[in-house]
């Protein structure tokens, strides 16, 4: 089961290819990624398979890993409105969205307050 790991980096340059060199070293493939700068600092959301692997190469690199969570990893079909129909089913669920972004192949990655009432929802 694909995780998604919250990374911190410095806001600078050269802090995301440190990260992507890490994890390439380690065998580590990124399935999905997205960031942001937040407080003077980048924050990063990192899909990977491995999250032990992940979190071992990223801290030996000296980057933070704040959190690791499961997530729901979604195949959706290329066109207008698949999300707001499967976040329409979650929220019909009653389970409120935390996080998402997209992934590889036509994926999207989505955080919930309640991963086992998502999955029912979408049927995953």
């Amino acid at each position: 089961m694909a995780k998604d790991l919250t990374v911190m980096l410095e806001d600078r340059p050269g802090t995301l290819a440190a990260l992507g060199e890490a994890l390439g070293k380690a065998g580590v493939n990124i399935e999905g990624i997205c960031g942001f700068p937040v407080g003077g600092r980048g924050m990063m959301h990192v899909l990977v398979a491995d999250a032990a692997a992940a979190r071992r190469a990223l801290q030996q690199a000296g980057i933070q890993v704040a959190g690791e969570q499961d997530v729901l990893v979604l195949d959706l079909q290329d066109k207008p409105g698949a999300l707001g129909a499967t976040a329409r089913k979650i929220a019909n669920a009653g389970v409120n969205v935390t996080l998402v972004y997209l992934a590889t192949r036509t994926r999207v990655v989505i955080g919930v307050s309640d991963l086992a009432k998502a999955r029912a929802a979408v049927g995953a």
